[in-house]
């Protein structure tokens, strides 16, 4: 007899609006709008789907809070097809790690994955401005902080040229994971306090890394550029964990 097996735990039931929610997008992807067409009235969406108005006007509401319509009162309103903007996505995402507990290796680990492959694909793709625009982030940081305070702006401004360079990816998908990371990292190196105490090494392990990361991009080589980015992420990975555990000691003493 085979062993008994722990049923899992069922999907809760989806409400009627919600599923209804769901119907009006397939709907609209069936149809082929896009962002700023305007959707059916409330009595064609009534008729169509077959539901009581009260049920289609909670449906667009939920539509209205996943961000994905619009809508507008007065001459010319009414509800649109409307585009969920980068940092909203990142915001509603955000939400769901809220109480994972991420550690700082749940992000190095993907992160160091990840980020190497982005840049090997830009190495000799990048414009000027963008070039221009990593270097001026770059001189944010470009001598070590005097204060706690500059030293946490620098953190975050350091985190800011990976995300440039995510906005730069050729794959939608692999550009919003990376940006989300960071965003994720961002937010735990400020609420976690890790950039107490200041590390003069991470800092300059950091901007040394991407000061060559730079010119390997600028100059079209890819596995230079892998390579480099590689290493920027196994150091910071390695120094940013220090500071996670001696925040995590001090924590305990306290």
């Amino acid at each position: 007899m085979p062993p008994a097996t722990t049923p899992s735990k069922a999907e809760p039931r989806l409400s009627r609006p919600v599923q209804v929610a769901e119907a009006i997008k397939d709907w609209v992807v069936e149809q082929g709008l896009q962002a700023g067409d305007r959707l059916p009235g409330e009595a064609e969406l009534i008729e169509r789907f077959g539901m009581a108005k009260g049920t289609i006007r909670e449906a667009m509401r939920v539509l209205e809070a996943q961000g994905l319509i619009k809508t507008r009162t007065g001459p010319g309103g009414g509800s649109f097809v409307h585009e969920v903007s980068r940092q909203r996505a990142k915001a509603l995402l955000g939400n769901y790690f809220y109480f994972k507990d991420l550690t700082i290796g749940d992000i190095y680990q993907l992160r160091l994955t990840l980020e190497p492959e982005l840049a090997a694909s830009l190495a000799g793709k990048l414009s000027d401005e963008v070039l221009e625009m990593l270097e001026r982030n770059i001189a944010a940081y470009s001598e070590p902080a005097t204060s706690l305070d500059e030293e946490r702006r620098q953190h975050v401004a350091s985190l800011r040229f990976h995300a440039i360079l995510a906005e730069q990816a050729a794959n939608p998908l692999l550009g919003f994971i990376i940006d989300f990371m960071v965003n994720l990292l961002s937010d735990l190196t400020v609420y976690r306090r890790l950039y107490s105490p200041p590390n003069i090494e991470l800092w300059k392990q950091g901007r040394d890394h991407q000061r060559q990361l730079i010119e390997a991009l600028r100059n079209g080589e890819a596995t230079q550029a892998r390579s480099i980015m590689s290493d920027h992420m196994q150091t910071a990975w390695t120094l940013m964990r220090r500071q996670e555990v001696e925040m995590e000691n001090r924590f305990i003493s306290e």
